[in-house]
């Protein structure tokens, strides 16, 4: 990929055509997203909405994506079997392999499709999507489970295939990938959904060129790219400081070991831009399937994505990102593993490294970011029926509390950005369990002058036998951190029959759990981190989250120096001006930038005993 800038669109192009252009395209990827929600049929892309949908120009520039972290690298992999003077229209082509794919997809359950789009004879760009399909077989049901060692045990790899030629439907290659998952009914609706998408932006595009010729439209392509690469300069120049800086942090473990797996960025910024990415100090791929296979351009967006969150004027395209240039990352690390590492549960590194990009722009702009969030939580839950033969699955995502922003509070129980939560009612009329509980989870966010987003507390009944249980809660040894004074969220935990004699704590990555009918599951997910100083907190709101119930009458005391009348449940103002005074005069200097969590520093000195003197490893630049 070229990282030089873009130059301006010809004057000679009306302006109002190019925002024309723009809304097109963005109405586009919204009709492939509801062809998608509305035809598929399995619940992580139906209800809970993980699926994307884009488009890019006949030279693979990314114009448009419904998903700011994906898109780039795709067509790239298709080219290398099926290179564009081999396509045709009505072609489509599908593959989901992610070593092949280099990152642009991360893990098996995420089908891409593509699909060229012509006008006449003439290759005019390319339509393309993915979904997390709900199995794609491999080792458990779902294909993702935390004990997998190996990319064989998590499902189907599929290579670059054509598995629509010129409008005629590879039947048989099609049969053959639909016989290889549990829930075949499901993987079929999900990929006609999917190639439906595809041809949608075919057709679209097609309608740009026709209404407005060629060189106008691509014209137009050029100014979109250019715009979004001047506000993501334009910010940097701004807000940040030019300078070298470094951010680690830890995967709990992966899911195999006990150990704990750092994740390090240095990045060097630049005037108006990004030098370099350094990502090579970053620990060796691991056993488990926590490994992040990270494309370079994937990379660039997780930038680009923070750098553009203050101008909604522009997308985030291939232009966005053309302000970050080297990025360096090491093979055989995790986030560059050869395979056959397993990499089916990338996201917990993956939510590390934008919390990481994140803690980068903290040192870069003092504090103009959010602070740290938590990775969302998993629950998987499933069986065989022995009267039909069949599986059911049952994979439930929870949200949990993102980090405090510089001027409000966190954001409370998200899942994963746009994605949403399972229905209650879905849940308990799809599944045989019982939703018992379904609430705030009351001082989960870090204490901060502005307070970190609430985690949930879930309870299922189980109401069915010989279920078996995996469970996916990073964050307990490096809670999400505080900022500029604010402190590290608070840590969840799951259990099974809490309270009862036969209470089980469940480690936050398990499989194979057995559950019996009449069980009970409680999930409690971690909070967002803390920004600013408790103690500068507004009264009023310190009140009013406790009359809400999302803190608790001790820790309106015990975190924000406030003292709550627990019957009346209002501020005593007299009492809370001195707890607050004895404690401002009871600090040992200035607050700590960054508020870590309890094990940070010693797992940092497990981590310096661990290195070694030895010759630097290679690292590859993209």
């Amino acid at each position: 990929m070229s990282k030089s800038g873009g130059n301006a669109v010809d004057p000679s192009v009306d302006p109002v055509v190019v925002e024309i252009i723009k809304g097109a395209l963005k109405a586009c990827g919204d009709e492939m997203e509801s062809v998608i929600v509305r035809t598929s049929m399995s619940p992580f892309i139906r209800e809970k909405g993980d699926h994307f949908s884009g488009l890019t120009d006949r030279q693979a520039r990314l114009l448009y994506t419904t998903n700011d972290r994906a898109g780039p690298g795709m067509i790239e992999a298709i080219w290398e079997q099926y290179p564009a003077s081999v396509m045709r229209p009505g072609d489509v082509y599908w593959m989901n392999d992610p070593y092949l794919l280099r990152g642009a997809i991360s893990h098996s359950p995420d089908m891409c499709f593509i699909a060229p789009a012509f006008f006449g004879d003439e290759l005019i760009g390319y339509s393309l999507c993915f979904g997390h399909f709900w199995d794609v077989g491999g080792s458990r049901p779902g294909s993702i489970s935390p004990s997998n060692t190996d990319i064989f045990q998590e499902g189907l790899a599929v290579p670059q295939v054509r598995i629509v030629e010129q409008g005629k439907l590879n039947d048989e290659l099609y049969r053959t990938i639909l016989r290889n998952s549990r829930f075949p009914d499901m993987l079929e609706g999900d990929t006609r959904a999917m190639m439906a998408a595809t041809r949608i932006g075919q057709s679209r595009l097609a309608e740009l060129f026709e209404r407005y010729g060629g060189d106008v439209t691509e014209a137009a392509f050029e100014e979109l790219l250019y715009r979004s690469e001047q506000v993501v300069r334009k910010h940097i120049g701004q807000y940040s400081k030019p300078g070298r800086y470094t951010f680690a942090d830890y995967v709990d473990d992966d899911c195999v070991t006990d150990t704990p797996y750092r994740i390090e960025l240095t990045v060097d910024i630049k005037e108006d831009g990004v030098a370099t990415v350094d990502c090579t100090g970053s620990d060796d791929q691991a056993k488990g399937p926590i490994n992040y296979l990270l494309h370079p351009d994937i990379c660039r967006m997780m930038f680009s994505r923070f750098l553009l969150r203050d101008d909604r004027t522009v997308f985030q395209n291939q232009g966005a990102y053309r302000a970050i240039d080297e990025v360096k990352l090491r093979p055989g690390s995790v986030l560059q593993p050869t395979r056959p590492a397993p990499l089916g549960l990338r996201a917990h590194t993956l939510h590390r490294f934008l919390n990481s990009v994140l803690g980068v722009f903290a040192q870069a702009t003092d504090g103009g970011t959010p602070a740290g969030s938590p990775d969302y939580v998993i629950v998987i839950m499933h069986t065989l029926d022995p009267k039909t033969g069949k599986y059911v699955l049952c994979t439930d995502g929870l949200g949990v509390g993102q980090g405090a922003r510089p001027f409000a509070d966190g954001l409370d129980v998200i899942y994963s950005r746009r994605q949403k939560n399972y229905p209650i009612e879905f849940l308990e009329g799809t599944y045989a369990m019982r939703i018992e509980r379904f609430g705030i989870a009351p001082d989960s966010g870090g204490p901060g002058q502005f307070r970190g987003g609430l985690g949930i507390i879930r309870d299922y009944r189980v109401l069915a036998e010989n279920v078996m249980l995996a469970t996916r809660m990073a964050n307990r040894k490096t809670p999400p951190w505080g900022v500029k004074g604010g402190q590290a969220g608070r840590t969840g935990g799951i259990w099974v029959n809490p309270g009862a004699p036969d209470e089980r704590h469940i480690p936050g990555f398990s499989d194979g759990i057995k559950l019996k009918r009449g069980d009970l599951v409680r999930v409690v997910s971690t909070g967002g981190g803390g920004y600013g100083d408790p103690l500068e907190r507004d009264l009023a709101q310190v009140e009013d989250d406790v009359a809400d119930g999302f803190v608790s009458v001790a820790a309106a005391l015990a975190d924000y120096g406030v003292v709550i009348d627990p019957n009346a449940l209002m501020v005593d103002r007299e009492a809370t001006e001195k707890a607050r005074a004895e404690r401002r005069a009871g600090r040992q200097g200035a607050l700590p930038f960054y508020d870590r969590g309890l094990q940070f520093e010693e797992l940092e000195r497990l981590h310096a005993q661990k290195k070694t003197i030895a010759s630097p490893k290679a690292a590859t630049t993209a």
